[in-house]
């Protein structure tokens, strides 16, 4: 494989994406630092494939990233391959409002092929390659320049390893008939709406203890203020205000700005000065939920206490399947799917609709109708029909 110098220049840059843009897929990773910022301040991007792999470096001047950009959101022709990729398509999204397409991402594609719940990228690499990774330059500081040589390696050695997993993973996939299984997970992940960060609807992140709709339309307005002021100001939500005193304000309003110094969480000085009056401001316009706004109780009403005991039986069935099946549970299924299962619903639950009725939710359903039942035989856990639910 080709290894290219650290790219720091717009025309490398788009040889390089010309290039990659001839192949059938192109292995993606960043590195980026968020600690202390709302935006994540992206330091490095790597892509490759079987052929060829480069880092780029975003903080060169004068280098433009467009070409780079332009590869992974606007030509469908290439699949982009990521492992555990949530937080890069979010960095890609942020830079140009759309999100990688089509996707694959391998620590998904491992639950199908039994490889774990959430399957590390080392442990991949060592179960399917047989290579050992070096995390030692993992948590370094990668804004900080120049980067050296370690680092450099390191990042690079994630796209080439990513480049020779994905076609086992892929071939395994075709032998096993589960690599349509992943079509609607891979569609998901880059589903932009994913990673839109509405102010309007920051406060359902935040944990209260009241449902009253004027405690939760006070979140509302207060969370949606402190995520403008984090974005404006590119801080991190708790450098502005954590949750727990976000929370304690809308259920326990101050009178006035003067109240805010009684504020656990806050300093005295919000008391008189201008993000403290902006706060009060947001309050002032805080407005109850209406019924049709208010969250779903986290109790499911309707399942009960037999429910939930239906509920824990469909959870041992989900174990029993996904052990036979050799697929992670929880692509299979969700433990809110299950709870709605027990409870009643039938419509609109994925476990009874494509394979996943056919490797689980058959079952399931039988098992909640009465036409399947557990048993021990010889001390072992068996599954017998019946036909009292017939």
């Amino acid at each position: 494989m080709n290894i290219h110098p650290l790219i720091t220049d717009t025309e490398s840059l788009k040889s390089l994406c010309e290039r990659l843009s001839r192949s059938d897929f192109v292995a993606v990773d960043t590195e980026f630092m968020r600690e202390n910022t709302y935006w994540p301040d992206l330091c490095l991007v790597q892509v490759g494939n079987q052929e060829e792999a480069a880092a780029i470096d975003p903080k060169a001047e004068g280098l433009d990233l467009q070409p780079l950009l332009d590869l992974l959101v606007d030509n469908e022709d290439v699949l982009k391959v990521f492992h555990a990729g949530g937080q890069d398509v979010e960095i890609i999204y942020n830079l140009t409002g759309k999100t990688p397409h089509p996707i694959f991402d391998t620590q998904i594609a491992a639950m199908a092929l039994g490889l774990g719940e959430q399957v590390g990228y080392s442990n991949l690499v060592e179960s399917l390659i047989g290579k050992s990774l070096d995390k030692g330059a993992r948590f370094t500081d990668w804004g900080r320049r120049p980067l050296d040589k370690r680092q450099i390696d390191y990042a690079i050695g994630d796209v080439t390893h990513l480049a020779t997993l994905f076609p086992k993973m892929l071939e395994r996939l075709r032998r096993t008939g589960r690599g349509e299984w992943l079509d609607e997970e891979m569609e998901r992940l880059a589903e932009p709406s994913n990673y839109e960060n509405d102010p309007a609807l920051a406060w359902r992140r935040v944990r209260v203890a009241s449902r009253k709709p004027d405690v939760l339309g006070r979140l509302r307005a207060i969370a949606g203020w402190r995520e403008q002021e984090a974005r404006q100001k590119n801080l991190p939500r708790g450098r502005i205000m954590k949750d727990e005193t976000l929370a304690d304000i809308a259920s326990h309003p101050p009178a006035s700005q003067d109240g805010l110094a009684r504020v656990r969480g806050l300093s005295p000085a919000w008391s008189s000065n201008d993000i403290g009056g902006r706060l009060m401001a947001a309050l002032a316009s805080a407005k109850p939920l209406g019924p049709d706004e208010l969250p779903p109780r986290e109790d499911r009403p309707g399942l009960g206490k037999e429910g939930a005991l239906v509920a824990d039986l469909l959870k041992l069935l989900l174990k029993i399947r996904s052990r036979e099946t050799n697929v992670a549970a929880r692509l299979i299924a969700r433990t809110e799917e299950l709870e709605l299962l027990a409870a009643g619903r039938r419509d609109g639950l994925a476990i009874l609709k494509g394979w996943r009725f056919k490797e689980f939710g058959r079952d399931a359903l039988d098992l909640v109708e009465g036409r399947l039942a557990f048993g021990v035989k010889g001390g072992k856990l068996l599954m017998t029909r019946t036909e009292i639910g017939q």
